[in-house]
């Protein structure tokens, strides 16, 4: 058990360190791509919405569309807040440096900025390209004002869990080998039936809301992107800051018993040699 919690930790980390290296521009780019994907979320969600009205279970089924947008962005390795970007705390964790600390804060900034670029042109194609009979533009706006239903209080909260549950996903990866994308569907059918925030999926939701005027723009900031985005750093950061602190002292406790051990082989040659020599 041990053994496997710390290839997961490793593999994150050297995953974590390639993220704080990536050049701004191709992560920017990257993320705008996630966002645009994200939008695969709303869309599946909206049409079992209108498909599945009346149905026994249809809520069941119907947030099985918010994992679409996840399954494009991190199989096809689109740069997502709160995927790629919890990864990149471990190398912080393992050498806390000033120099690493801007490197995570340059990486958050710039993927946040594309994915929520990325939500908004998509968000912004929904609404006015002639694509969605009216049944679906209601359900894309029932989808969203569910959201909103959430104090600020309310949103920070149910955005810990949600970061803690993506971080979780991401933990998992390693292990999960050819089941990857089952643990993709998984963890992010869990966070939609459990109806918390998510700072990019929610995005697309309240972009939508912003851009056919139900919402000002004042209100997509708060009570929604500032309170969920507090909420999924810090949960997503903490379940990394806990699982890296168990990984750094199993690592520094099989350092220690590795270096008494060569001691002791040291020891032991260097006492065998001198009986030889007398």
């Amino acid at each position: 058990m041990s053994e496997q919690t710390s290839g997961n930790g490793d593999r994150s980390s050297q995953d974590g360190e390639k993220e704080l290296e990536r050049d701004a521009m191709a992560l920017l780019w990257s993320a705008i791509a996630a966002g645009l994907s994200m939008g695969a979320s709303l869309l599946a969600k909206g049409i079992f919405h209108v498909q599945l009205e009346g149905i026994p279970g249809s809520f069941v089924l119907e947030n099985l569309g918010y994992t679409f947008g996840f399954i494009i962005v991190i199989m096809a390795r689109q740069q997502l807040f709160t995927e790629n970007t919890v990864t990149a705390v471990l190398p912080i964790m393992q050498n806390p440096t000033w120099r690493n600390g801007g490197l995570l804060m340059r990486l958050w900034g710039v993927v946040l900025l594309g994915n929520l670029i990325g939500t908004a042109i998509v968000a912004l194609a929904f609404e006015h390209m002639p694509v969605f009979d009216e049944a679906t533009r209601d359900a894309f706006v029932k989808i969203g004002m569910d959201v909103m239903k959430n104090s600020p209080s309310e949103m920070f909260a149910n955005a810990i869990i949600s970061g803690w549950v993506i971080a979780t996903m991401v933990w998992m990866f390693p292990a999960a080998g050819a089941a990857k994308i089952v643990v993709i569907i998984l963890m992010t059918w869990l966070v939609a039936l459990g109806d918390i925030a998510h700072i990019v999926v929610g995005s697309v939701e309240v972009f939508y809301l912003v851009f056919n005027g139900t919402l000002h723009w004042s209100e997509f900031l708060w009570p929604f992107a500032l309170p969920t985005l507090a909420g999924n750093i810090c949960g997503g950061t903490f379940i990394f800051a806990l699982l890296s602190h168990a990984q750094i002292r199993n690592d520094m406790s099989n350092k220690r018993k590795a270096e008494a051990k060569a001691k002791a082989k040291k020891a032991s040659e260097d006492t065998l040699s001198a009986k030889k020599e007398v």
